[in-house]
């Protein structure tokens, strides 16, 4: 006899304030890591090629600046399924943490880098940035509730992508003060959001309790 598991399920909730309420503390925590981190990567996203190209002591061609996003891309798909092989056998917080850390060192390195060598090893680390990309959005799947996994991937992107669009604003802001100001900014948001990571992150998803 086949057991009807419909009782369990829960209906599906369309209100994303019933749906926040609902959200685990600790996927408010990736949540808001996320958030930070997307921070350091969007404030000088829309300047890089800029920063390459005209700021720099050995500005490299555009075409050049073309083959370094090559190697980033190359980098990236290297090290996808590696990656996901190992964080599904040991946990996947520490490959999130570190993922996030290339996140953050990427304005950093490139804000040191004034030649092509330099900017070589700058589009590496960002490649790396997409080291656990695929597993932290297996941890968003793991940390969201039963019934509700969908509805919460929806609403974590909702959030995170509605508060990111910012930072590009004030990326220009800072830019216009100073590339340097700019990239230096980027790296701090990218500290704070791998700290609160590192200190509240987790494997395992907790349930929060409605709000009444």
């Amino acid at each position: 006899m086949i057991a009807d598991d419909s009782k369990h399920q829960k209906v599906a909730e369309a209100s994303p304030i019933k749906l926040w309420h609902e959200m685990p503390y600790t996927l408010r925590n990736l949540l808001l890591s996320d958030i930070l981190i997307r921070f350091c990567e969007r404030i000088p996203d829309a300047f890089v090629v800029i920063w390459a190209t005209r700021f720099i002591a050995q500005p490299v061609s555009e075409l050049t600046f073309g083959f370094l996003s090559a190697i980033e891309s190359i980098t990236a798909v290297i090290i996808y399924f590696p990656v996901a092989y190992f964080a599904d056998r040991f946990g996947k917080k520490r490959f999130v943490l570190i993922t996030f850390l290339f996140f953050t060192s990427f304005p950093l390195v490139l804000l040191y880098s004034h030649s092509f060598d330099l900017l070589l090893v700058a589009f590496v680390v960002r490649g790396l940035k997409e080291f656990g990309e695929p597993t932290r959005k297996a941890l968003i799947m793991d940390l969201a509730p039963e019934g509700r996994k969908t509805a919460m991937f929806g609403l974590y992107y909702l959030i995170r992508d509605v508060l990111v669009a910012f930072a590009a604003f004030g990326g220009a802001l800072l830019w216009q003060h100073s590339p340097e100001l700019n990239l230096k900014v980027a790296f701090v948001f990218g500290i704070l959001g791998s700290i609160w990571f590192a200190r509240y992150g987790s494997n395992e998803s907790i349930e929060v309790e409605k709000a009444i």
